[in-house]
């Protein structure tokens, strides 16, 4: 191959546009893969938009994919110290450089607030190379942790957990679900569905899912939700608290898992939830505004755990992606993938995903 061809965005609000770059060869300890899919996904949108501080545009976007090795820059080994050889499908940990030797990773135990920490495909500039998922291929810089598929899992059962695979798998972790569990999960999105599968495995006796639209609650009964709620067709913040209410002899749930997006949505699912209860916001990814909340009657009085959750780190994709391979007839991931694009359709894909269109959408290099 003589070119590579990319799909870069160059700024905020700016079209996007096809580039063609050299063939990368790879690092010493470094790899370099053909991509066979990558995710379209929340954060591309905002990612258009500007939301996100800190970003070196121009970027190639794509942060969670799929690829087969072409070439290693020296013997590449997987965590278990296993070789991995050219021709092996593979995904990788997106966040890398992560030092091991500030105050966060070495004190605070806290790798995803590494200050030093880049991300594919969201911090990472295309002036530097090809460094996100939508692409022909994709270079993996030494140090980046490569996870081997396991057999038992094929690309469209990968990415149709996508980078809310291990979110919510992160989100689930940090809940501390309880055998017997009822579950609320806000927002039917990846990030929400994935968290509503982990959920279930962690002993949770019943979820239930408030979100929107139609399709992505469909998803969430295919995936064992014990009921929904159309936040677009039920639009009283207290009547959706009442409806879990309703559901739960009148307590509220055990655990409220945020994954919607909408800052008022923290206030509300403070409201379905019990006394001394625990609750765990992990859709709030950017800035999107302040909400009020009552002090004593939320937090104080209610006797409140309340939890964030930021990102993940590499033991939580290896461990979601080991359940997901474990469990996969179970729970049909696969099932989420609405529509695949080609590079040249990905502005496409991204309005799709803007208007919630597509549950999953994948871009095929």
């Amino acid at each position: 191959m003589d070119k590579v061809e990319a799909v870069v965005l160059s700024g905020p609000g700016r079209p996007l546009e096809r580039r063609e770059y050299a063939p990368p060869r790879p690092e010493p300890g470094g790899a370099i893969l053909e991509m066979v899919a990558s995710e379209v996904c929340g954060t591309d949108v905002h990612l258009f938009h500007g939301h996100l501080a800190g970003v070196p545009y121009p970027i190639i976007p794509g942060h969670v994919s799929v690829g087969r090795v072409l070439e290693t820059g020296g013997p590449l080994f997987d965590l278990e110290g296993q070789p991995i050889a050219p021709g092996r499908l593979v995904t990788f940990y997106d966040v890398f450089r992560i030092c091991g030797q500030c105050w966060h990773c070495l004190v605070a135990k806290a790798g995803t607030r590494c200050p030093h920490r880049k991300v594919y495909g969201i911090t990472t500039s295309a002036d530097e190379g090809l460094l996100g998922g939508w692409a022909q291929q994709i270079e993996l810089k030494p140090g980046v942790r490569v996870l081997p598929l396991p057999e038992e899992l094929s690309v469209e059962d990968f990415m149709g957990g996508g980078c809310g695979l291990p979110t919510g798998f992160h989100a689930v972790e940090r809940a501390g679900i309880a055998l017997g569990d009822t579950v609320v999960v806000q927002g039917s999105g990846p990030v929400g569905l994935s968290a509503l599968v982990f959920a279930q495995l962690a002993g949770a006796l019943r979820v239930l899912v408030v979100g929107a639209p139609k399709a992505r609650l469909e998803a969430a009964r295919r995936l064992g939700a014990e009921d929904t709620l159309d936040v677009l067709e039920e639009r009283d913040p207290a009547a959706r608290a009442r409806w879990v209410q309703e559901r739960t002899s009148g307590r509220g749930a055990d655990v409220v898992i945020e994954a919607s997006g909408n800052p008022a949505a923290v206030v509300e699912g403070l409201e379905m939830m019990r006394d001394a209860g625990r609750y765990v916001v992990v859709g709030q990814y950017t800035d999107a505004g302040d909400v009020g909340l009552n002090p004593h009657r939320h937090l104080n009085r209610k006797h409140v755990t309340l939890t964030g959750c930021w990102g993940y780190e590499f033991t939580h994709l290896h461990r979601s992606v080991q359940m997901m391979a474990r469990f996969k007839d179970r729970f049909p991931w696969r099932s989420l993938i609405t529509r695949e694009y080609r590079l040249a359709d990905a502005a496409e894909a991204l309005r799709d995903m803007e208007r919630l269109a597509v549950v999953k959408a994948l871009v095929r290099p």
